[in-house]
């Protein structure tokens, strides 16, 4: 009788082991099931949506002005200095008064408002800066021949002569007396002319020591009042253009200004 109570409560406990056995191999082949199905939706959805992109955002955009700029000194061969010499050599005896590159700033030639001062620094003038990536669409363009130099020179008694000089070969394109002039502008320009005892060259150097770049104009002006400036444009690697008025009886930078368009 005992050995049977005992034979029984063995098959029991056997077949209790086999039936939990049997459950967790039903469970653990449901949650693989389970598991595949998770991945093969997780694929799918990866082909659906875009991976997030990783590579870098794009070089700013140069504004209209910068990429004006560009766009006229690219194709400009002839330097200030050079233009200079060519457009006082047309008239004899002739100073220069202003030089500027057409197309360049061309609707913005007032006074710079100060924002330093002090002497330049003493680093060499740069004859050319490289061409900063970027796009834009120009609001102007070098005309069918190419870029021009627009200078006036001046007689000794004031009388001024217009003199436009292609940019690209040298060439004087034309060279006329400024008809508009009465005694009185005559009488002006000769008088400043006779304060401004550095040249306009040594006034390019000056501002060019300051901020390496293109001298893109230089102008003979009164300092409100108080004596003769220079004031010169350069424009730098980064096609922006910073004026500086330099006093034309000793060189020294009065005020500067950076066009941040």
């Amino acid at each position: 009788m005992n050995s049977a109570s005992s034979r029984s409560r063995t098959l029991k406990a056997v077949g209790a082991l086999s039936l939990a056995a049997a459950t967790a191999l039903l469970m653990t082949g449901c949650g693989q099931s389970s598991d595949s199905a998770s991945s093969a939706a997780t694929s799918e959805a990866a082909k659906v949506v875009p991976q997030k992109q990783t590579t870098p955002s794009a070089t700013a955009q140069l504004t209209e002005d910068q990429q004006e700029r560009k766009t006229v000194l690219d194709a400009t061969k002839v330097t200030f200095d050079d233009a200079a010499t060519t457009a006082t050599g047309e008239v004899a005896g002739s100073k220069l008064v202003e030089l500027d590159l057409e197309g360049v700033d061309d609707d913005d030639n007032q006074s710079p408002s100060p924002t330093a001062t002090g002497s330049p620094t003493g680093s060499p003038s740069p004859t050319g800066s490289p061409s900063p990536t970027g796009t834009g669409s120009p609001s102007a363009s070098p005309g069918a021949d190419g870029p021009v130099w627009v200078a006036e020179v001046a007689e000794k008694d004031g009388t001024i002569h217009t003199v436009r000089i292609n940019a690209v070969d040298g060439k004087v394109i034309e060279a006329r007396v400024d008809a508009d002039q009465d005694a009185d502008d005559k009488k002006q320009t000769a008088g400043w002319l006779a304060q401004a005892t550095q040249t306009p060259q040594q006034a390019a150097k000056v501002a060019t020591e300051k901020k390496k770049g293109t001298v893109t104009s230089v102008s003979l002006e009164d300092n409100e009042g108080d004596g003769v400036i220079w004031q010169v444009d350069v424009v730098g690697s980064d096609w922006k253009k910073t004026t500086f008025d330099v006093d034309a009886k000793n060189d020294t930078i009065v005020r500067e200004e950076t066009d941040e368009d």
